[in-house]
């Protein structure tokens, strides 16, 4: 008689110990290429995502209200966003957040929003269509300009709100939202007082980059099969993250886009990039950069160019010695702390200033 043959082993949990095995097929088996998916991950995942072991969850911030909402935008599409704010006091400006690509605004932005929050800003963020909570095929980017568009239009809801009239209004991009937010500001040249840039997508790096034969059958396919899964990538989050844990955190932000690039996603996003190198002079706002030198994923020489030929003298670089693309979330804690200081005290600069020029 022959012996029974041994059970087949069980794959490795992914978060053994901190989400419920029912809860993890759940999640991992979910199919996001549409936002009611999405939005049903993310409320069932969202209790685990703000108990994660990550200084930017771990800030006890008192006295700031949050508030999450949905609609539709005059293109028709539901469009996701939330805002924090200072409780008991009036707000000293507006800032508006542009989330990089792939993200959500409610996994590490939120930590970053509310820690903002905490030195008495409002903070407003939207998840970009097809992207986090809001409508759209799930990372497809059909035109960069049209995406713009819908932020633009968002912001200028906020701004227009009788609340928060005479306050001084920021951009603050991150990654790819650093191009978002330098195209907002082409668009609306005078109706900015400043923007934050960390490590903006002013240039693709070049080990991220496809070689420029593939790059000329991409374009090609992209015209016949924009939406596929085709472009070649390297795992950014361990381009991005310098710690080891920060970066398996990542699998925590359940609902951001971690596939390969869509075709036409791909060609947008390098289109705009080619797009901001060239216009770099147009850059004429109270200005920060903020980028680590060991950037592999946008280029960290063209933010020094940027600085260099931007036309508002009010401007300031801040560099950060060996750090990685996610200096916001993937670095040691004192680096993370470092570079948010280095924000707010940029923002009570320029805000005071407003504040005395209004008065």
């Amino acid at each position: 008689m022959s012996a029974a043959a041994p059970a087949p082993a069980q794959a490795p949990r992914k978060w053994e110990g901190l989400v419920d095995e029912a809860l993890e097929r759940e999640v991992l088996g979910a199919c996001l290429d549409q936002a009611p998916e999405r939005r049903r991950i993310r409320e069932a995942f969202k209790n685990v995502q703000l108990s994660i072991d990550h200084c930017l969850f771990k800030g006890q911030y008192s006295g700031i209200g949050t508030k999450e909402s949905y609609e539709r935008n005059s293109r028709g599409v539901e469009i996701f966003s939330k805002c924090w704010f200072p409780e008991n006091h009036r707000m000293r400006a507006i800032v508006c957040l542009c989330h990089g690509y792939g993200d959500t605004c409610t996994f590490f932005l939120d930590g970053v929003a509310r820690k903002i929050a905490s030195a008495g800003y409002g903070v407003f963020a939207l998840d970009y269509p097809g992207f986090g909570l809001s409508e759209g095929l799930h990372g497809y980017i059909p035109s960069f300009d049209t995406l713009v568009d819908d932020v633009a239009e968002h912001f200028s809801k906020v701004k227009g709100n009788p609340e928060y009239r005479g306050l001084p209004s920021f951009l603050f991009g991150q990654s790819m939202g650093g191009a978002v937010a330098l195209k907002v500001h082409f668009k609306q040249p005078n109706e900015w007082n400043g923007a934050i840039l960390v490590a903006p997508m002013c240039k693709i790096a070049d080990d991220v980059v496809p070689p420029w034969p593939i790059q000329q059958v991409l374009i090609f396919m992209a015209k016949l099969l924009p939406k596929e899964k085709l472009v070649p990538q390297k795992d950014l989050a361990e381009l991005a993250f310098k710690e080891k844990k920060k970066q398996e955190q990542c699998s925590f932000n359940v609902i951001a886009y971690k596939d390969k690039p869509r075709l036409r996603t791909a060609l947008e996003m390098l289109k705009t990039t080619q797009e901001i190198e060239r216009r770099l002079e147009e850059v004429s706002l109270p200005l920060i950069i903020l980028h680590g030198e060991a950037d592999l994923v946008t280029d960290p020489a063209v933010s020094k160019a940027l600085y260099e030929k931007a036309k508002n003298q009010d401007k300031k670089l801040c560099l950060y010695e060996g750090a990685y693309h996610a200096i916001l979330e993937g670095e040691p804690d004192e680096t993370i702390f470092q570079v948010l200081d280095d924000i707010i005290s940029w923002l009570d600069q320029h805000s005071t200033r407003e504040e005395g020029m209004s008065s």
